[in-house]
């Protein structure tokens, strides 16, 4: 089997290359080495390789910087999409594409499921919830897999901001009005791994295992109570933070805005999606989110 993996450099391809090598053989491509903003360059790229599944981790994910970004976000999130959905159902294979909460509103009182109709209110969700639509589209056979609040060893993300701040300054102040799950990009490249492990498995009909699924882990919580969970965990290794978990201080999305004087893209309120697809079809059983959270702090603590 013949995988091209795009955005290989990034939180989830980086995973990708571990979880995907048994598989088969993987061409892995970095931003660098494929420039979704070329539309050219990809389409060679695909060509050449004519690969059985393209994973795309590549994206544009500065959700604030979007705002004032739009036709870049666009041109990645979205036109590209185009020619590898394009380009992969003429080689009759299958894409695999990483969305976004951010595709919903975010008002909605229970956790979104896959048929709920998105409304998205920023720049990049929308150029993610275009992307989907142009997948549908088209024709190929796809996964969509939509996650929210991805963190990694690699990369810059939350939980490292946390214990860096923590080690910086004397109190934090953190959003406690939005509601989500934390997702380990080693978990996406797992359960994405599983997930083509099944399909390309399936002797008859495998296209009935294709289609949209929300993957995160178990259990919710706000970003404050994520805060509080990251420096309880990183106390317990003997990290040495100025910040305790009691010096965090719950305060609303509008406070923030005002405290930092930053223009923000509207984030949802309620990022919780519900995840049985994924159980149901797939049979893939999900841990809760603190495991793989505890797994990281430990890594980072003792690295």
């Amino acid at each position: 089997m013949k995988i091209l993996l795009l955005g290989a450099n990034g939180q989830i391809g980086w995973e990708l290359q571990r979880s995907l090598s048994p598989l088969g053989e993987i061409k892995a491509c970095t931003g660098k080495e494929a420039d979704l903003e070329d539309p050219n360059v990809l389409k060679l790229i695909i060509q050449n390789y004519q690969p059985e599944i393209i994973v795309n981790a590549a994206a544009y994910t500065a959700v604030d910087k979007a705002e004032s970004e739009p036709e870049k976000a666009y041109s990645i999130n979205t036109e590209a999409v185009s020619i590898m959905a394009n380009e992969i159902k003429e080689l009759d294979g299958l894409l695999i594409y990483y969305s976004t909460d951010y595709i919903f509103d975010g008002i909605k009182t229970t956790p979104y499921t896959e048929k709920d109709q998105p409304n998205p209110q920023s720049v990049y969700g929308k150029t993610k919830h275009q992307g989907e639509v142009i997948i549908k589209a088209s024709g190929c056979n796809h996964i969509i897999f939509r996650t929210s609040w991805v963190y990694a060893l690699r990369g810059t993300n939350f939980v490292k901001t946390m214990i860096k701040l923590g080690k910086e300054r004397e109190e934090l102040k953190v959003v406690n009005d939005q509601i989500g799950v934390p997702t380990s990009a080693e978990l996406i490249a797992d359960i994405t791994a599983l997930s083509l492990y099944k399909i390309t498995q399936q002797e008859n009909q495998p296209q009935k295992m294709v289609g949209t699924y929300h993957l995160t882990p178990m259990g919710e919580t706000s970003w404050y109570s994520f805060a509080q969970f990251v420096f309880t965990e990183a106390e317990k290794h003997g990290e040495k933070l100025k910040v305790t978990p009691k010096k965090i201080i719950p305060i609303t999305t509008s406070e923030y805005q005002i405290t930092t004087n930053q223009k923000m893209a509207k984030r949802p309120a309620n990022s919780r999606l519900d995840t049985k697809k994924i159980l149901e079809k797939l049979g893939i059983h999900l841990p809760a989110w603190q495991a793989h959270v505890k797994q990281l702090i430990k890594d980072l603590c003792n690295s």
